[in-house]
């Protein structure tokens, strides 16, 4: 049982608890309406009661003999569990029938079609438990929806973390194997160690930005935010790309408005704009040029990399920037890309209180542009960004 199951069981006992000491104690102290209670087609709660169920973050109900609804929290009726006196899942009907009956606890988890938020379905972990002696039963439902989301979430990244750690791994066994076969062809032992590296170099970056990922992917604040000068961030991030870009004879460039500053954290920055940068070089033709610009925007600052690559398609767009996505799979290993670069710009925007967006057509090259809060704010109208393509 999860950490998240134990917290609720360990709540949902407390307050079943706390509920069962509130029904006895009217037992006790109001004898005078002992015949009021003792009829099975009571509707009223015992004094405390509703408070304790008014201040549980779950969603809680209170059925009587009957199965009419005698007090539900807002949240269960948010959820669709109730609607008027009336409990609407069949399952959990059943399920508080079965406890009036024998008296026992049950524990349940179950999904519920369609909610106040648009989902699909909701899924609640769920306990039911008998209150006192006269057919009334406590239903208490804790939403597990983003839970299990994350849950999901933590699996798949986990599964896609093993198999592209393989590639790298097995790729190093192989050629060391075949380095050491191939021990008296200097020939050989050199072209297999430069392939060696390769994969070496490959293996270390994806390590690093699992590093950084699982560090921002959070989307939490700056833990210790500062100025940040975006014409310093540029500088390094391009010091950064130049080897790769020289190696393409891409010309790196930059543009736009000096002196733009951002609150929040260098390393992270560089980090974003440096993917960014790499990206556009990895998938531009040779002899290209790669555009840095800057520029205010109302009260944030738009960072924008723009190349003369090849593009990406429209229906790939929206999927970018998830973890390990890549639109040309066969062209991404060839870069040498870890397919986590894009995931963690997205991380280092929303870490900023900030976004990042993109403008591509196939053949005609790509815009990303980083929009993030200006140190101080700068109050200056935003324009709309211009594509390299359309540039003078």
């Amino acid at each position: 049982m999860s950490e998240m199951a134990l917290s609720f069981a360990a709540l949902a006992g407390f307050v079943v608890g706390a509920l069962a000491v509130l029904f006895y104690r009217n037992q006790i102290e109001a004898p005078s309406r002992k015949s009021e209670v003792s009829d099975p087609g009571v509707t009223a709660l015992p004094q405390g009661v509703a408070s304790v169920l008014a201040v549980l973050p779950s969603s809680a109900v209170v059925l009587d003999a009957h199965d009419r609804v005698l007090r539900a929290s807002s949240a269960a009726r948010a959820f669709g569990l109730v609607k008027g006196d009336r409990l609407m899942v069949a399952e959990l009907l059943a399920l508080a029938r079965q406890v009036r009956r024998d008296g026992e606890i049950r524990e349940t988890e179950i999904d519920v079609a369609g909610n106040k938020f648009g989902q699909e379905t909701t899924s609640f972990a769920v306990r039911v438990a008998p209150l006192g002696s006269f057919g009334q039963v406590l239903v208490l439902a804790e939403d597990q929806t983003e839970r299990r989301r994350v849950e999901a979430v933590r699996r798949d990244f986990v599964a896609n973390v093993s198999h592209e750690l393989k590639t790298p791994v097995g790729a190093l066994s192989l050629l060391a194997e075949t380095i050491q076969d191939a021990a008296d062809d200097p020939e050989a032992v050199t072209r297999f160690a430069a392939r060696m590296q390769h994969e070496a170099a490959r293996l270390t970056y994806l390590v690093q930005d699992i590093i950084t990922l699982s560090r921002i992917q959070g989307a939490e604040p700056i833990p210790a935010p500062a100025q940040v000068s975006i014409d310093e961030a540029i500088g390094v991030a391009i010091d950064h790309c130049n080897t790769r870009a020289g190696a393409k004879d891409i010309t790196l460039v930059t543009g736009g408005t000096d002196g733009l500053r951002i609150w929040g954290d260098e390393e992270l920055l560089v980090t974003a704009l440096r993917n960014l940068i790499d990206n556009a070089i990895a998938y531009s033709p040779e002899h290209t040029r790669v555009v840095v610009s800057t520029r205010p925007a109302g009260e944030s600052v738009e960072i924008s990399i723009s190349d003369q690559g090849i593009g990406i398609p429209e229906e790939a767009q929206e999927r970018i920037f998830e973890r390990f996505f890549r639109v040309d799979t066969a062209r991404s290993r060839a870069t040498g890309g870890t397919g986590l670069g894009l995931a963690i710009v997205k991380h280092v925007a929303a870490s900023h209180a900030g976004e990042v967006s993109v403008w591509s057509k196939e053949g005609s090259g790509s815009t990303f542009t980083l929009r993030l809060p200006a140190f101080g704010g700068t109050a200056i109208p935003a324009q709309p960004a211009i594509p390299l393509e359309a540039a003078p």
